[in-house]
């Protein structure tokens, strides 16, 4: 069972920024959400059609195609920020004070450093399909139902940048926690060992039992 890592706020401007980030985050994650549960519905439609009707949906795998960025690129900044990406936490977490978090921010940083050149990547290959001249805006399409490209290819360099704003708060938080020693810097994911992952796990199943 996942749970989300604890994220600790405060007052400062840090975890205001923190907190305003993560709702443009849900907000990304509901819209994730939404394309998951959508693409549900047209694989039961397409079936039943297909089975049923002897017509199913046209263009399926072109939905496909085009939903499926929604599903893996738009809720990475939110998994980024509740520390949900996999980690080499055995390693991590045999650190402590200002030796984990330098290890914490030169990692950030790297990470970062590979989200902006994705950034730039993926914005001049969105710059290559969109054509404000072109028919739907679009110099490509799918192949069944000539459905534009564009939407899709736009959608990374948007999430990637919402990843990289994550990224440029918690480097922040880690640059903060080396300088001053803190024990608990705000806006980062803490690292729990198993016996605080295990508990906080029971809590959650007991909290459900009781509803």
């Amino acid at each position: 069972m996942a749970l989300k890592a604890s994220v600790l706020t405060d007052d400062s401007l840090l975890s205001r920024m923190d907190q305003t980030l993560l709702k443009l985050e849900q907000f990304f994650g509901l819209i994730s959400g939404l394309a998951v549960f959508a693409l549900m519905f047209l694989a039961v439609y397409s079936v039943g059609g297909r089975n049923i009707f002897d017509s199913p949906v046209r263009g399926y795998v072109d939905w496909i195609e085009i939903t499926m960025p929604l599903i893996a690129i738009m809720g990475i900044s939110y998994t980024q920020r509740d520390g949900g990406h996999i980690r080499m936490d055995i390693l991590v977490g045999r650190l402590r004070g200002r030796l984990l978090w330098s290890a914490e921010f030169v990692t950030t940083f790297l990470v970062l450093v590979l989200i902006l050149l994705l950034i730039w990547g993926s914005w001049a290959h969105f710059q290559r399909s969109f054509d404000f001249a072109a028919p739907l805006w679009s110099r490509d399409s799918t192949i069944d139902i000539k459905l534009p490209v564009w939407p899709a290819k736009l959608v990374v360099p948007m999430a990637f940048t919402v990843l990289a704003m994550r990224l440029c708060i918690q480097l922040t938080s880690y640059g903060k926690a080396v300088i001053s020693g803190t024990d608990t810097p705000v806006a980062v994911p803490m690292i729990e060992d198993a016996a605080t992952i295990a508990a906080r796990e029971a809590a959650a199943v007991t909290g459900r039992e009781q509803a």
